[in-house]
């Protein structure tokens, strides 16, 4: 779980991150902050998910240390390949599809550049940008190890289901269950 929250002090983002860090370590999820590896690691995290505009992954490691996890989101092949040539952990790219979650998101990079970026690394991929129940499959096939996904989840009826069913989909890798009983109630 990404904590991503742009508009609070940063003594409120530490006391959030701490907070989420005390609920959910314990049921061993793992949980990043977004942009602020001095507030990961105060919060003990399990680390930091950073911009291309944030401090860059080596100098996150150097504070972070060894054991943490940095992971970069990249918007084009070349971000990528430069993200994958550092010590980051996992790399993100996206928008794979449009995207409202963001106020001037970066272009839609589609299936096509996921595939692609996904042979250039062993290092985790996780897509991001726009990606809802019924599209998910079609990314994990393209090469996503892993999916970002925020207004699909928090638009639903019932944000808890929906967060199961993208959860049933990775851990079986069956997307007609999770689209079925969304269908069917």
């Amino acid at each position: 779980m990404q904590y991503r929250n742009k508009s609070v002090s940063a003594r409120e983002l530490l006391e959030n991150s701490r907070t989420l860090q005390k609920e959910l370590g314990p049921r061993q999820i793992t949980f990043v902050v977004n942009d602020r590896p001095d507030v990961a690691l105060l919060a003990d995290a399990a680390g930091v998910h950073l911009g291309q505009e944030d401090i860059d992954a080596e100098a996150a490691r150097k504070l972070l240390g060894p054991h943490k996890l940095v992971g970069v989101s990249t918007h084009n092949p070349e971000q990528f390949l430069a993200a994958a040539a550092t010590s980051a952990g996992y790399i993100s790219i996206g928008p794979i599809f449009p995207t409202s979650s963001k106020a001037n998101p970066d272009p839609v990079v589609g299936l096509d550049t996921l595939r692609a970026v996904r042979r250039q690394t062993d290092k985790p991929v996780v897509a991001i940008g726009g990606i809802t129940l019924e599209n998910a499959r079609e990314v994990l096939d393209a090469g996503a190890d892993s999916l970002a996904v925020i207004s699909d989840v928090l638009r639903a009826a019932d944000p808890a289901k929906r967060a199961r069913q993208f959860i049933d989909l990775l851990e079986k890798g069956d997307l007609r269950t999770s689209v079925q009983d969304k269908t069917n109630g």
